[in-house]
């Protein structure tokens, strides 16, 4: 766990969250959590190339009871982002969408 010098936002990685309910699938890959009331869940996926699409409807399924229990539990506006890079490169057209989402500097080469 990862905390900013002010602490308003705090990050996890590869870590298991426990929630109220038994939900299967409460490990996002990275969970950013601020303060001022929003969480992002952050999940990475590489697929091969045909599949970006179908991974990516796949882990948003995988993920809506988790954000629902986040969102009740810690009372915060939750999203989940999709990190999804198909194996040779190819990229859905979301992606810049949600790396807009991420707080800091990064940047897509095309």
């Amino acid at each position: 766990m990862e905390t900013s010098q002010d602490s308003q936002i705090t990050i996890l990685w590869n870590q298991q969250v426990r929630t109220d309910r038994t939900i299967t699938n409460n490990k996002p890959d990275i969970i950013i959590r601020n303060k001022n009331g929003t969480c992002l869940l952050i999940d990475i996926g590489i697929p091969t190339d045909r599949n970006v699409i179908k991974k990516g409807a796949e882990k948003i399924l995988k993920y809506k009871d988790f954000l629902i229990e986040i969102q009740r539990m810690w009372k915060v506006q939750a999203k989940v982002m999709l990190i999804i890079i198909g194996a040779t490169g190819t990229v859905s057209r979301s992606l810049r969408k949600y790396l807009a989402n991420i707080p800091g500097e990064h940047y897509l080469e095309t």
